[in-house]
Parts: C-alpha cells; sequence; structure tokens
C-alpha cells in the first residue's frame, strides 16, 4: 500500500493531495482546494508569485506597444537573473503570461543546488522590488515540462490567460544571448562553486529596481 500511495503522490489518481499545486506551485482554489497543498520543506525551486507586474494588464498602461511591452519585460527579466544569481547557480528563470488570480505575474527560480534555493527564499522575504514587499516559498516544481502549457508553444491555448497551465513569458533572443553569456562569464570567474558562500560578484543589470 505504501508503494502504492507514493507512486500516485501529486497525480490525478491521488485523491488526498492537490496535483495541480504539486506540478504548478498554484491552484486556482487555493486554501479553499479539497486537496492538500503539501509545501516542500527543500527544494531546487523557489516561487515569488505575482511578482512581475505585466503593463499588458494594466489598464493604465494600454497605450505601450509590443516593443514597449518587451522592453518592459527585458528588463524585470534581467533584474530577477542578476539577483537569483547572488544566491546560487541558477538553472532555470520561469515568468508567468497568465492572467488569473492564481498565476499573474508569478516568478519561478530553479537553482541547481537545494540550499542556494534555501538561502534566497530567506533572504528576498525581507526584501521589495519596484516598491512592493516580496513574498517568497518553496516550490514543489521541478520540471517545468509538466507545468507549462504544451499549447501554448504550439497551435495556440484556447484558453489563452486564463489557462491553469503556465504561459511562459520568453525575454527577447537578445536579451537571452545576453545574460546567457553573462552568465558563462560569471562562473568561469568564480571557479563554479555554486555552494561557496564567499561568492563573486554576480551579474549586473543596468537599471535594477531591487
Amino acid at each position: 500500500m505504501a508503494n502504492y500511495l507514493a507512486s500516485i503522490f501529486g497525480t490525478e489518481q491521488d485523491k488526498v493531495n492537490c496535483s495541480f499545486y504539486y506540478k504548478i506551485g498554484a491552484c486556482r482554489h487555493g486554501d479553499r482546494c479539497s486537496r492538500k497543498h503539501v509545501k516542500p520543506s527543500y527544494s531546487q525551486t523557489i516561487l515569488l508569485p505575482n511578482l512581475y507586474q505585466n503593463p499588458a494588464y494594466d489598464t493604465r498602461a494600454r497605450s505601450m506597444d509590443a516593443s514597449q511591452l518587451q522592453n518592459h519585460f527585458d528588463a524585470f527579466y534581467e533584474d530577477i537573473w542578476c539577483e537569483m544569481n547572488k544566491y546560487g547557480e541558477l538553472e532555470e528563470l520561469v515568468v508567468c503570461d497568465n492572467n488569473n488570480d492564481h498565476l499573474i505575474g508569478n516568478v519561478y527560480a530553479r537553482f541547481k543546488y537545494e540550499e542556494s534555493a534555501q538561502a534566497a527564499s530567506e533572504a528576498l522575504n525581507s526584501r521589495w522590488y519596484a516598491g512592493r514587499p516580496i513574498y517568497c516559498e518553496l516550490s514543489p516544481v521541478t520540471d517545468f515540462r509538466e507545468a507549462c502549457c504544451r499549447l501554448n508553444s504550439g497551435e495556440g491555448c484556447v484558453r489563452g490567460g486564463f489557462c491553469n497551465f503556465i504561459h511562459r513569458k520568453e525575454p527577447s533572443e537578445e536579451m537571452d544571448r545576453s545574460l546567457e553569456l553573462a552568465t558563462k562569464k560569471w562562473l568561469r570567474a568564480r571557479g563554479r562553486d555554486a555552494k561557496s558562500m564567499s561568492r563573486s560578484p554576480s551579474p549586473v543589470p543596468a537599471n535594477p529596481r531591487f
């Protein structure tokens, strides 16, 4: 029985634990969910709910065109990427483009080491970003292929921003290349000792808002 329960943990067959929370780290039912949201004691991934204030969903910023919206996101993405690297080697940064309450503006950062995620979670909960307090928690998400909507990157998801799977917002190719090169240079400089607390300076964003 124990082996069976372990094999179905976090799946749709699990009648006790919420599969959506396990896969995505967020559930549309929130505290009202009939199944348990088991928060991990350790994880490589942290979640910063509602951190990205997407101007595309702000009626006061509807005058921004596609290029301005992308530039706004690139600046945010660079900011967060550089900040996360202060805590250890970052493997993946995911920002939600969804417009539903439990996913809007969510930011996930997956580190190489659990110790880095723990350090980031503890430090960021006392920080502010763009004039707003940050809330950060460890997340059960480890595989974003399962968490992200598969239709969104293909023919298009009919649910749009209200999909319950992550619609991943991507930085521009130029920003992606720039951060990749900066990170490689930084890792070479620090000898890839991602667990060391005597870290060399991480990449620095152009206009940080932390």
